[in-house]
């Protein structure tokens, strides 16, 4: 069996291959054709042969690119590990974070992502004393009269927007449901500056939730926390859940990497 001593070189060349990744992608934003060894070494206060070496490992593994001009540019099979991470991270940590979060408001809580035109549940947490029947894991629904729909189009221009409700069918049982692509753009915009978004009998009669996007380690939106119950139970608490929502949304979002700037309280979206 490897010992510690074994292994810290090891631990030592994967810390190494970390810290040269993290700097190469803090410099491509200056310099969008690449980075050279130097500019790494510079950044990091370290050897050039050592940071050469480096790089050139991580070449080998796909993780970066180094173009004819001797410039490295992150790889995709960096994006892809990252993204599977990510994956990851956001169903298991999600789901930790899910039960906390209805363990203290006694509802019923989502996790949902986007999947074309609807919204997918990938976590939920339902406490015991929850008036919600069923499971809504792997269940689509159409996102713009879903719990989900404006949180994980949060980051979306006004043309995405419309983009992906361009074959909608913008029909709901809900009374309140959003009648077109740019009604339901007007209600993300008000959802933007309060800092959460609020629907109300938009899917369904009596139906009330806040919701709340997560954002990952590229600083997009990528999944939406939700806080669902009854209307006449939910409304009137909007503010106390929508501070609960915002601040699971934002450990998780913590969890995933995401940039300082895009967590905070309600309102300051």
């Amino acid at each position: 069996m490897p010992t510690a001593d074994d292994l810290a070189p090891v631990r030592s060349s994967m810390g190494r291959g970390f810290d040269v990744l993290s700097a190469l992608a803090d410099l491509l934003p200056g310099s969008p054709a690449g980075a050279t060894v130097q500019d790494v070494a510079q950044a990091l206060g370290r050897e050039r042969s050592q940071v050469s070496r480096t790089l050139s490992a991580l070449a080998d593994q796909g993780l970066v690119v180094r173009g004819d001009d001797q410039r490295y540019r992150l790889g995709w099979g960096w994006y892809a590990a990252a993204q599977d991470l990510t994956d990851r991270r956001m169903r298991a940590t999600g789901l930790e974070i899910l039960d906390e979060l209805a363990s203290s408001v006694g509802e019923a809580c989502f996790l949902g992502v986007l999947q074309g035109d609807s919204t997918l549940t990938i976590v939920e947490s339902i406490p015991a004393g929850s008036r919600m029947i069923g499971s809504w894991l792997g269940r689509a629904y159409p996102a713009f009269c879903s719990d989900a729909g404006q949180a994980v189009l949060w980051d979306a221009s006004d043309d995405e927007v419309r983009s992906v409700f361009a074959r909608t069918s913008f029909t709901s049982p809900g009374p309140n449901a959003p009648a077109s692509a740019d009604d339901f753009l007007d209600r993300l915009r008000k959802a933007r500056e309060r800092g959460y978004a609020i629907v109300d009998q938009e899917a369904e009669p009596g139906l009330y939730s806040v919701s709340a996007p997560v954002w990952d380690f590229r600083g997009e939106a990528a999944a939406a926390v939700q806080i669902v119950g009854e209307r006449r139970t939910l409304q009137p608490r909007t503010a106390e859940l929508a501070t609960a929502c915002v601040a699971a949304a934002d450990a998780l979002s913590a969890a995933l990497g995401a940039p300082g700037d895009r967590r905070g309280s309600p309102g300051t979206h």
